[in-house]
């Protein structure tokens, strides 16, 4: 069994809180691949980034640090709830920062993966910080392209907008307010004429107890937004990105694009050693945590760490 050691450490101006996984039979006289795992847009270290990634990988001889967001979860940061794709990327990078202080982690020797908006995220983070040695992206979207189409429902310039005057109200006075992302439950959205997979299923597995976590909160503070309206996760991976690149994607798309994310990044990336991997009758969400389809991503993401890093 994996054993989970909480820590905190500095970031910016306010303190991170990660869960090391370490190895069965962990020796700290030793020196060990590590691995940073980035949690989704709205989830937290104890989800699917943690209980699932992080605990396979570290039963498999990796140590892995999963931690909370910046503002978000049990680390520091006001105000609560941003999500700012530059800071999530620093994140990473303290991550590495961290993991290369412990004497029993290969400060060569680390790579890194990422779900979801962490995917994306974790992939912006290896274009420009090249102590990652070996990236893996399970079922990544590109938050900036997602938030310019899906949350602004393809009207950017009115979201820009709406960002600006919930901005400058607060900045008079007015109450902040922090948007939940997620209907209630399925039978809500579904009652509200929702469709799309990726809600229902998100909804699934984040307000039931398939996935729910106290700090898996699900919510933006929308005022905040602005900065990753005008950000794109993939920009000069043609130049940059030259590390060993595993993209894990589901054939079903939904409405959060990781299929067309996955393919864009594959395609556009200029490492010479990478794979794209298509989980054939699965979704995105069935790739957060359902037995079946994680075990088919692992048994090609273990062998591609150990063999990178």
């Amino acid at each position: 069994m994996s054993h989970i050691k909480t820590v905190t450490y500095q970031n910016l101006g306010w303190e991170t809180a990660a869960d090391i996984y370490l190895p069965p039979g962990f020796d700290d006289t030793k020196r060990y691949p590590a691995i940073v795992s980035t949690h989704p847009i709205g989830s937290c270290k104890e989800q699917t980034a943690g209980n699932v990634y992080a605990k396979g990988l570290a039963e498999e001889g990796f140590v892995v640090l999963v931690h909370d967001a910046s503002f978000q979860g049990a680390s520091g940061g006001t105000p609560r709830f941003i999500e700012d794709p530059a800071i999530r990327v620093s994140d990473i990078r303290f991550a590495v920062d961290y993991l290369q202080s412990l004497p029993y982690v290969d400060a060569t020797r680390i790579g890194a993966i990422g779900v979801c908006g962490g995917g994306a995220y974790t992939v912006h983070a290896g274009i420009t910080d090249h102590r990652l040695k070996a990236l893996v992206s399970i079922t990544g979207v590109n938050y900036g392209r997602l938030i310019r189409e899906g949350f602004a429902q393809f009207k950017p310039l009115e979201l820009a907008g709406n960002i600006a005057q919930m901005r400058t109200a607060q900045a008079q006075g007015a109450e902040r307010d922090v948007a939940n992302l997620l209907p209630e439950s399925v039978a809500s959205a579904r009652k509200a004429g929702i469709t799309d997979i990726d809600v229902l299923e998100a909804t699934d597995y984040y307000k039931s107890a398939r996935g729910q976590q106290p700090n898996g909160a699900t919510s933006q503070l929308m005022s905040f937004s602005g900065a990753a309206m005008g950000w794109d996760a993939f920009t000069n991976a043609e130049v940059l990105l030259t590390q060993p690149l595993m993209v894990v994607i589901g054939d079903k798309p939904g409405g959060f694009g990781a299929f067309r994310d996955g393919w864009e990044i594959y395609s556009r990336a200029a490492s010479a050693n990478k794979h794209i991997i298509v989980i054939e009758g699965w979704s995105h969400y069935d790739l957060y945590d359902k037995p079946e389809p994680v075990a088919m991503a692992m048994a090609r993401v273990v062998p591609f760490f150990k063999d990178n890093l």
